[in-house]
Parts: C-alpha cells; structure tokens; sequence
C-alpha cells in the first residue's frame, strides 16, 4: 500500500503507564488523533501528568514539528471503553497478565466496530494465545514499540497463527506514517525478532564473564565502538555485505561450534536479581551508580535518543534509495 494513501485516522491506547504513554506522545508526534484510555480507577490523572512531561520532553528534543498545543487538541484523554467507538485500531498496553488482558479485550470488542483492528504491545505472551480472546483473531496482532516511542524508529509487527497478513502489512504501512522503519514477523515466536536476537548476544556476553574471559566493561566496549559504530546505518547482513561473504562464511564455520548454547541462566544474572538489584532504578545492578552518575546516565540516554533518531532518518534507505532495491533472500 502507498503510505500516502493513508488518511490519520483515531487511534485508541489502553493502558497509559510508562510504555501507553510513551506511545500516545508518539502518535500525536505523527499527526495522529488519539484516544488515551487509563483503565485503572486514578490512572487517569497520573498519566495525564506524565503524557505532559512527556511531550515537553519530546519538544525540547526536536520530535514534536506540530508543537505542544496542537498535540493537546488531538488527544482525548478518557476512563471510558465506550469512548473508543470511533477508534480503527486499538493498541493495548496493560500489564503482562493473560486474565487482565482478557477482560480488556472483552471491553474493547463490545465498544469498536467489528473491522477494527486491536493489537497488544505484550513481548511476553505469545500473540497466537491472545487472539484467542477476541471474537475476530484475523485482526489481532502484535504492535511492540521501544522505550522511548516517540524518539525510536523501532517498531515490530507480530502476526499470530490466525492473524491476515494483508492486516499485518496494512499495519506495516500505518507504521511508517508514525515515523517509524517496521518490521513484520509472520510466524508468532517467542521473543518476536528484537528479543531473539539480542538475548543471544546477552549469553554469550555474559557466559565469557562469567568464565573469567573478559569483563563487563569491556564486552561493553566491544560493542559501543565496533558494532555501534555501523550497526544503525545498516544492520547486521549488509554488513557482511559490506565486508565480504567469503570472510563471514569462514569466521562462520569457525565459529558456530564454540558458541555458547547454555539453557541456564548465568548466576550473576541470578544473584543480582535474587538480592534486590534493579540496576540504575535503585543504583545496584552489573554496574555501580551513586545518585549522580545515574542521573548522568539519563540525561546522556535522552540526549542520545534524539541524536541517533535524527541520524537514522538521515540514513534510513529510503532516504538512500527512492527507488526499491531489489533482495536476493
């Protein structure tokens, strides 16, 4: 579908704790109407406050063209179901627990038309089991998004055993209205592509500390100035590209069979975790932090994802390449 084809249309979001609100500001960053919906008695007025803080965040950093006034005007902020009759797709982002989730779908189908479109922003239960719960499956699929939203080009598209893929590739094309450079994923699989792949890294990066092989700080390293220093303008396979297949293949087949491919989670992981660590939230995690270096920490993050949201629409291909490229696999 050409993007330009598609109209702003209502959008509704369930759930305005840190990831719903993230996401309304996001929408409205867009040009999208909104219909922010706080489900839990007293929600309502908190995450108004925080959507506040949120767009005067995003307009300090640049991601809101339309400014703050405008984007007030095209959010409806309600505690009402019924209030999202107008709404063609409906984002949910409750809490990770399949009852709650139930009930709010029950909630969500008995307000919206039956063609509209309901997604979970869930990247813990499968979207296969939640489409189970609503009367039309073919139109239930996962929309997970990164923190923060409205300063990411991530956006991941699940579809689910029973999900229409021209819906999941609608919604692909509604992604890249919201700013976004989406990926769709035609087989629901635990972990969805973002999670698998990086969850891979996390074992092998811990497995060579823990065998005394290197040191976080360094595994770090490795990839804050290798990897991070390409890996936004062209990800992992046009890099091989770019350096050579024959050379990838080699240090392939080297490789492949000294990869760690341990089921047990690492025990520092266990222990931090068992003690109360919650990284840089209480200062104790696989760093240390004082109060100051932890707000250093944030501020450089927030600064960075306006850095690095800038220079990946600079870089993204379509801006490379008007024309498509062709793909070989």
């Amino acid at each position: 579908m050409d993007n330009g084809q598609i109209k702003p249309m209502q959008v509704g979001v369930v759930g305005l704790g840190l990831m719903g609100s993230s996401i309304v500001v996001s929408l409205l960053a867009s040009g999208y109407p909104v219909t922010a919906l706080a489900p839990i008695p007293g929600e309502k007025e908190k995450a108004a406050m925080h959507i506040a803080d949120l767009l005067r965040h995003a307009d300090s950093a640049g991601v809101l063209p339309r400014g703050i006034p405008t984007c007030i005007d095209a959010l409806r902020l309600v505690e009402d179901f019924e209030q999202l009759a107008d709404c063609r797709i409906v984002l949910e982002c409750v809490v990770e627990d399949q009852e709650i989730k139930s009930k709010v779908y029950q909630q969500i189908t008995a307000s919206v038309d039956e063609d509209a479109i309901i997604a979970s922003n869930t990247s813990a239960i499968p979207i296969s089991e939640l489409q189970r719960l609503v009367p039309r499956p073919e139109r239930f699929l996962g929309i997970h998004w990164a923190e923060p939203a409205y300063m990411t080009r991530f956006l991941e598209v699940t579809c689910g055993t029973d999900t229409d893929l021209s819906v999941a590739e609608y919604v692909v094309s509604l992604g890249f209205t919201w700013g976004k450079e989406p990926t769709l994923l035609k087989k629901d699989i635990r972990g969805f592509i973002t999670n698998r792949l990086m969850y891979a890294v996390y074992r092998e990066a811990l497995s060579l500390v823990e065998a005394g092989h290197t040191t976080l700080t360094d595994a770090d390293k490795v990839f804050r100035y290798d990897a991070g220093a390409w890996i936004t303008l062209m990800g992992i396979f046009r890099r091989m590209d770019f350096m050579g297949l024959e050379d990838s293949l080699n240090t392939l087949r080297q490789l492949f069979g000294q990869l760690d491919n341990r089921e047990d989670v690492p025990a520092v992981m266990q222990q931090l975790v068992t003690s109360g660590a919650k990284g840089i939230h209480n200062r104790s995690g696989l760093y240390a932090y004082t109060e100051a270096h932890a707000k250093k920490w944030e501020t450089a993050f927030s600064r960075f994802n306006r850095d690095i949201y800038e220079l990946a629409s600079r870089y993204n291909e379509r801006n490379l390449f008007p024309t498509r490229e062709e793909h070989i696999l």
